[in-house]
């Protein structure tokens, strides 16, 4: 069992800034990467950011220069900065932790864990 609790979503102005952080716990020591997705009703779930275990990080276009991921190992924390934030990032957001686990035929699977998703609003 993967528990992801998501917290710091809400109502901002264009321009401002929110901070998402994202707890894990449970079953997570294979865990290789964690990252936040976003999805507006009736798209598809794309991702925002991620970060590997080793720091290595990945962004969407959309969101270069503007948003920040972050996490502390030890606590098993990610965080996602997210600045001069506009309209078009109005989404519900998930944390996503992804996991290495080797199946019974003896070949690397990666299952993924979602958390509930926070609702983000970018509107004056």
């Amino acid at each position: 069992q993967v528990q992801l609790v998501e917290s710091g979503g809400g109502l901002v102005q264009p321009g401002g800034s929110l901070r998402l952080s994202c707890a894990a716990s449970g079953n997570i020591r294979s865990a290789v990467a964690m990252g936040w997705y976003r999805q507006v009703a009736g798209n598809e779930r794309i991702m925002v950011a991620s970060i590997t275990t080793g720091g290595s990080t990945n962004y969407a276009d959309s969101v270069k220069g503007r948003f920040t991921i972050s996490r502390d190992n030890a606590n098993n924390t990610v965080w996602l900065q997210m600045n001069s934030l506009k309209p078009e990032d109005t989404a519900v957001y998930y944390c996503n932790l992804r996991r290495r686990v080797l199946s019974s035929d003896r070949r690397w699977t990666y299952p993924e864990h979602w958390g509930q998703g926070t609702l983000v609003t970018v509107s004056s």
